[in-house]
């Protein structure tokens, strides 16, 4: 019945009679400011519509002046601003979505306010290409798979900054502790980006802008409360004058959610969650040609753990604290033709896990930090009419301590450093014809040089109303520090490496409210690192041993050879009157294509298949209310172990959702769901527990 609904909010939206994200025009400059005159109400009306045009205008002409001083703060201008038909993180210069080559989805403001995910994963998950894989409940590990690429093939980035974790264990930012907070934008640009990301952005980038004030003084509240003792509250507030643009938001959630471990594997007891968060963003503007960025972003959460061997139910938590911070010059020259960013960037994990019941021993069962430095310069140059050329440097220094003292042994210390050159050029052939290519070069202090190329092309005809992408793109993924230096660690793996390309079409039909949009994709990746267990019993090979010592290890990391991807996906959206549907379906084959026992296997907590679909109805008195689908196939969950293969089939699923808001006033909106409406059980993670049926309700206050 589930996959019934589905396919039929699919082939409705084909066909003409039902819209993805459908705030998305309604919304598209909300927030500009309106000059209220004296005057008769006709007279008003007209300087009214003519103000709105002027602002129009204005703004193609600010997005060119703030461009010119500064190509990654314009960047985040637009973005903050909600300009859905521009994106950002393709070649971290503004541009026209139907002018960049890459499938890219874009989630503005109105989008988001209208999903009411509390975490950005729970609002990924139902994004063409991406599944989500987590531990129990909220805060608990959390995984994002791009086109079915490793979770640390994932880049992260708040506001222009890299959100690398480097005391993770694959390099992957783990979206557990990202709330929504006070995300204003989100850009998801599928297949390898590395080009201008750097290594890890494999599969793709998923790019977090926060809100940017667009009046003198303003702010916004945000409070909601639902099941397990759920407190979620935002507030946010903020100002623009002619000089300097500021905003600072904080975010508190809480909750007694539910055993990590699922009940049926004898997890009861409730795994609780706290997460306070902060951002903050500021930009002064010297003078026209120079201003300076500052840039921030801070969480510090607690999480309840239960075991994964023995009794799962225990007392453990873990404690993590994440920073971020951002200082940049932007310097414009020539007359504006040449944009100049000099930056410094410093990110920190901690994590501390830790486990009452060994008192009175030492009670720290794992201690990590890793943080990262990186400097960058990077300048925009416009060669000629309709051709520009994005090139920049970096320095990235990272470095990782970490230690379990409750089991004794030695610290893990290590430290690599990549110095990299880019180039990226894009421009128009002929009108609607555009085409780029770029050229990126690493060198790593551990693995030497690397070189990588990318190619695309967009060609859009028909008044933009037909589009046909194709994207072809290289990677190149460094092992992680843990993977090298830890006791797990080899020091003779080598860095991932992939290639890959992906073509389709966009159609829009009916003035732009239906469109319909399908593509392929395929890629092929070498060196993919897996963790590998070591025998039971008998006699062990030599890498079972923790490297120049006798102690035997339970496992490793090993290059595993190579793995191939390949899928389709497709969505289509239409709007009318007062109803929206929406519906996108992706079709990911990722393998295992190494020798041995998992040869041919889909790769871990990966379906094969996942849609989702969604209907609202806009009543007039301004009420909206809506049902939301997600399906997703079997999909497979294991460990990889070349002595054994003990795969576990998750079952596929269906959820439900339903939601409902209400403008109470101009400035105020209330809002509820029921999520998982038929409490179906399912799981993204073997063994791990996922929230049944649960009720939420909140209000929204904008001043």
């Amino acid at each position: 019945m589930a996959r019934l609904f589905l396919l039929s909010t699919l082939a409705l939206t084909t066909t003409g009679l039902v819209s993805f994200q459908p705030a998305l025009a309604k919304e598209a400059y909300q927030g500009q400011p309106k000059t209220e005159r004296e005057g008769d109400k006709k007279l008003l009306r007209k300087q009214k519509e003519e103000i709105k045009k002027q602002n129009l205008e204005k703004g193609q002409d600010k997005k060119q002046e703030v461009k010119a001083s500064d190509p990654d703060a314009d960047a985040l201008a637009v973005a903050s601003n909600d300009q859905p038909s521009l994106v950002v993180t393709a070649s971290r210069t503004p541009e026209k979505a139907d002018q960049v080559s890459s499938q890219v989805t874009i989630l503005d403001k109105a989008a988001i306010d209208h999903s009411q995910g509390m975490a950005i994963s729970d609002i990924l998950v139902r994004t063409p290409g991406v599944t989500v894989a987590r531990n129990g409940g909220y805060g608990t590990a959390t995984s994002v798979f791009i086109r079915g690429a490793e979770s640390g093939q994932t880049m992260m980035v708040i506001d222009g900054v890299r959100m690398t974790d480097a005391s993770s264990t694959n390099n992957g930012y783990d979206f557990g502790t990202l709330m929504t907070g006070d995300t204003s934008r989100i850009e998801v640009l599928r297949g390898s980006q590395s080009i201008l990301w750097g290594s890890q952005a494999i599969g793709g980038v998923v790019n977090i802008v926060t809100a940017m004030p667009t009046k003198p003084l303003g702010g916004s509240v945000d409070l909601e409360m639902g099941s397990h003792s759920t407190i979620n509250a935002r507030a946010a507030i903020g100002g623009k004058s002619d000089r300097i643009t500021w905003r600072l938001a904080g975010n508190n959630f809480y909750t007694k959610g539910i055993s990590a471990i699922s009940p049926r594997y004898g997890g009861h007891e409730q795994d609780g969650y706290h997460n306070r968060s902060a951002t903050g963003r500021v930009n002064i503007k010297l003078i026209d040609e120079v201003s300076v960025d500052l840039r921030g972003y801070y969480s510090k959460a607690m999480t309840d753990l239960d075991s994964s061997y023995g009794t799962p139910d225990t007392s453990d938590y873990e404690n993590k604290e994440q920073w971020m911070g951002y200082a940049g010059l932007n310097v414009a020259l020539f007359d504006n033709r040449l944009r100049n960013r000099f930056g410094y960037s410093y990110t920190q994990t901690k994590r501390n896990d830790i486990s009452p019941s060994m008192e009175p021993y030492n009670t720290d069962t794992f201690v990590g930090n890793g943080h990262t430095r990186r400097f960058e310069y990077q300048g925009s140059l416009a060669l000629v009419k309709n051709w520009d050329l994005v090139f920049g440097y970096e320095n990235e220094r990272s470095g990782i301590k970490s230690s379990s003292p409750a089991y004794g042994g030695s610290d893990t210390r290590g430290t690599i450093n990549i110095n990299s050159v880019y180039g990226q050029i894009k421009g128009k052939i002929i009108k609607g014809f555009s085409v780029d290519g770029g050229v990126r070069y690493d060198h790593h202090s551990k693995f030497g040089g690397n070189v990588l190329f990318s190619g695309g092309g967009v060609w859009a005809f028909n008044n933009d109303n037909t589009l046909f992408r194709a994207h072809y793109g290289e990677g190149f993924n460094a092992p992680s520090l843990y993977q090298i230096y830890s006791e797990y660690g080899n020091q003779n793996l080598k860095p991932e490496k992939s290639h890959g390309w992906d073509a389709g079409f966009q159609q829009r039909f009916f003035h732009k409210h239906l469109t319909i949009a399908a593509d392929y994709f395929q890629r092929t990746s070498n060196n993919l690192i897996a963790y590998l267990s070591c025998p039971y019993y008998g006699a062990l090979p030599s890498i079972c041993y923790v490297p120049n010592t006798n102690t035997p290890r339970y496992g490793y990391y090993d290059n595993i050879n190579r793995s191939t991807a390949h899928g389709v996906e497709v969505n289509a959206s239409l709007d009318i009157k007062r109803v929206s549907l929406s519906g996108n379906y992706t079709w990911t084959s990722v393998k295992d294509r190494s020798e041995g026992v998992d040869y041919g296997y889909q790769l871990p907590r990966r379906p094969k298949n996942t849609a989702n679909g969604s209907a609202d109805y806009h009543w007039k008195f301004g009420l909206v209310t809506g049902i939301a689908v997600r399906w997703a196939s079997k999909s497979w969950d294991t460990v990889h172990s070349e002595y054994s293969l003990n795969p576990h089939m998750n079952r596929g699923y269906t959820l439900y959702d339903l939601r409902v808001e209400m403008p109470v006033s101009k400035h105020l909106t209330v809002f509820g769901r029921v999520e998982n409406l038929t409490d179906k059980y399912y799981e993204t993670a073997y063994r791990y527990g996922t929230l049944g049926r649960t009720f939420y309700g909140g209000i929204r206050a904008r001043l």
